[in-house]
């Protein structure tokens, strides 16, 4: 019965560090694929109306945030 503990317990440990370890790289490889899109995006001329108004949303709430003034703690 002993034996059959330890077998079940590596089995176990090696199971699920083989499934993490599959996790793990489907999502590195979802990132990449992510990141290669965005590189190829960026590097297009003729920009899509989604990413122009997405810009155009950036750059007002960066302009925004610039121009707010910035909150001051009160001395204790």
């Amino acid at each position: 019965m002993t034996d059959f503990g330890s077998a079940a317990t590596l089995g176990l440990i090696f199971g699920f560090l083989w499934g993490v370890f599959c996790a793990l790289a489907f999502l590195y490889v979802i990132y990449l694929r992510g990141y290669r899109k965005a590189v190829e995006d960026s590097l297009v001329h003729n920009k899509s109306k989604l990413w122009r108004e997405t810009f155009e949303k950036v750059k007002k709430r960066r302009k925004l945030v610039i121009s707010a003034p910035a909150r001051r703690i009160p001395p204790q």
